[in-house]
């Protein structure tokens, strides 16, 4: 799987989730190492870094400063799968290791 120069956003968040719709996420990928830039509507500015696996999924860890001024991180892993029409899917699990700890799971779509 190659992630390079592809762009998603959000699907659905769980409820403790910071992102929205509005968050664009651009994916580099060189090798098995992935990173990504992102901001939108609730979040100022958001980084990534993960390592892709043989099936693509992303193992991965974030940062991100929202609208309220506050560092968050978190760990999440996203597991890929391709739509009837052809855009990539990630179904994501994750967990802030920052706050609260909670969990939760998003859905990401290629643009």
């Amino acid at each position: 799987m190659n992630y390079n120069n592809k762009r998603f956003r959000l699907i659905t968040n769980a409820e403790h989730g910071e992102i929205t719709s509005n968050t664009i996420f651009l994916y580099k990928q060189n090798g098995r190492i992935v990173t990504s830039c992102y901001e939108g509507e609730s979040i100022i500015k958001g980084h990534l870094m993960g390592l892709v696996e043989d099936d693509g999924t992303i193992n991965m860890a974030y940062h991100q400063v929202n609208k309220n001024g506050a560092l968050k991180t978190g760990i999440c892993t996203s597991k890929p799968k391709i739509t009837k029409t052809g855009k990539l899917r990630l179904y994501e699990s994750w967990q802030w290791t920052s706050g609260d700890n909670t969990k939760g799971e998003s859905v990401l779509e290629e643009l």
